[in-house]
């Protein structure tokens, strides 16, 4: 037969398990709702991505890792992320539903007839363009372009296009990786 001290001491192992087992209940569903809560922040208002080519080059080097914002005010010069059948692709809008695009042989732009200035350029190219131009943008949509234009396959190409308000998944505004280069992306 156990004396009171077993007993006491049973009895308070006891408590302990099971105060133990709630605690780590507790925390167990804690960190599930986060983490929902994360992939429903990261999917719907903040999708991360990461970047692959060089069609961006010097602003986004590949396997750099950014956060896009969702949202539908976008600017001239803003970099934006859409969908191209099953890609998302990374560009810098160079016109907005309406205005007019035209590239000379030296790869200088022109929108609706005033010059561009593009201080994120390294160099400038025509580029790979089957469009006829001066181009004019349709309503609801957005001349996209990349930063290394000898290489990018953008809306100078009949195959992209112009990327309508629907193909958007959202504006590049921070880089997260590599963390040399943490910070807003200009």
């Amino acid at each position: 037969m156990p004396n009171i001290e077993q007993l006491e001491a049973e009895l308070a192992r006891t408590r302990y398990k099971s105060r133990y087992r709630s605690v780590l209940r507790s925390t167990v569903y804690t960190l599930i709702v986060v983490a929902a809560i994360a992939v429903l922040v990261a999917t719907v208002w903040l999708p991360v991505l990461q970047i692959y080519g060089s069609s961006m080059t010097p602003t986004l080097d590949e396997e750099d890792i950014v956060i896009s914002v969702k949202g539908s005010q976008f600017q001239q010069c803003d970099l934006i992320a859409f969908y191209v059948g099953n890609k998302i692709l990374v560009k810098r809008v160079i016109a907005l539903p309406g205005q007019t695009v035209d590239i000379d042989e030296e790869g200088n732009v022109y929108v609706d007839g005033k010059y561009l200035d593009e201080p994120y350029l390294t160099e400038k190219s025509f580029g790979d363009a089957n469009i006829d131009l001066p181009y004019q943008v349709p309503d609801n949509r957005y001349f996209c372009m990349g930063d290394h234009r000898s290489t990018s396959v953008d809306s100078r190409h009949s195959e992209i296009g112009c990327i309508s308000e629907e193909q958007i998944v959202g504006k590049i505004v921070f880089r997260v990786w590599p963390l040399t280069q943490f910070g807003s992306i200009e």
